[in-house]
C-alpha cells in the first residue's frame, strides 16, 4: 500500500527579485516554511522513512540557508556588496522565486536521497512557503 509521510522545517532568509516591479525588488526576508513529503511502499513494519532520518538528510540544507541571504549570481548589485561585505550568503545561478528555490531543495534532495539505501522511497514532494498563505511545491521520482 503507497504511503506519504511529510515533516515541516522552518528557517529565516532574504532576498530580493530584481527584476521585479513591485516591492519585491528591494531587499527583503521571509519566515520560510518547508514541507518535504515522501512517498513509496513501507518495510514489513508499516515504515517507509524514520523521521530521525528525514531530519538528518533535510536538516543540513536549512541550516545553510537559516539567516542566510540568498542570492542570484547574476544580481550584480548584490554580489558586489556581498564581496565587499562578507555575511552568511548563498549564491544561486537563478532568480530567487519561491518555485526557483523549491527546485533548488528538490535537486539537492533528490542527491542527498540517493545516498541512502531506501529504495522503497519512490517520490519526493518539496513545499516552500513564503508567507501564511503562499506556496510553490515540485515533485520527483526519486530513482
Amino acid at each position: 500500500m503507497k504511503t506519504r509521510i511529510a515533516k515541516d522545517f522552518r528557517w529565516e532568509m532574504g532576498h530580493r527579485l530584481p527584476f521585479h516591479d513591485g516591492g519585491c525588488q528591494n531587499i527583503h526576508g521571509h519566515s520560510y516554511r518547508l514541507r518535504v513529503e515522501i512517498s513509496g511502499e513501507p518495510d514489513t513494519n508499516g515504515m517507509l522513512l524514520d523521521y530521525f532520518d528525514l531530519k538528518t538528510i533535510v536538516q543540513p540544507l536549512v541550516d545553510m540557508l537559516d539567516h542566510s541571504f540568498i542570492c542570484d549570481e547574476s544580481d550584480t548589485v548584490m554580489c558586489a556588496f556581498f564581496r565587499a561585505n562578507p555575511m552568511k550568503t548563498v549564491f544561486v545561478p537563478f532568480s530567487t522565486t519561491a518555485e526557483n528555490i523549491a527546485q533548488y531543495i528538490l535537486e539537492y534532495l533528490k542527491k542527498e536521497f540517493s545516498k541512502i539505501n531506501n529504495k522503497r522511497v519512490e517520490v519526493l514532494t518539496v513545499r516552500i512557503c513564503e508567507t501564511e498563505a503562499t506556496f510553490a511545491e515540485v515533485s520527483s521520482s526519486i530513482f
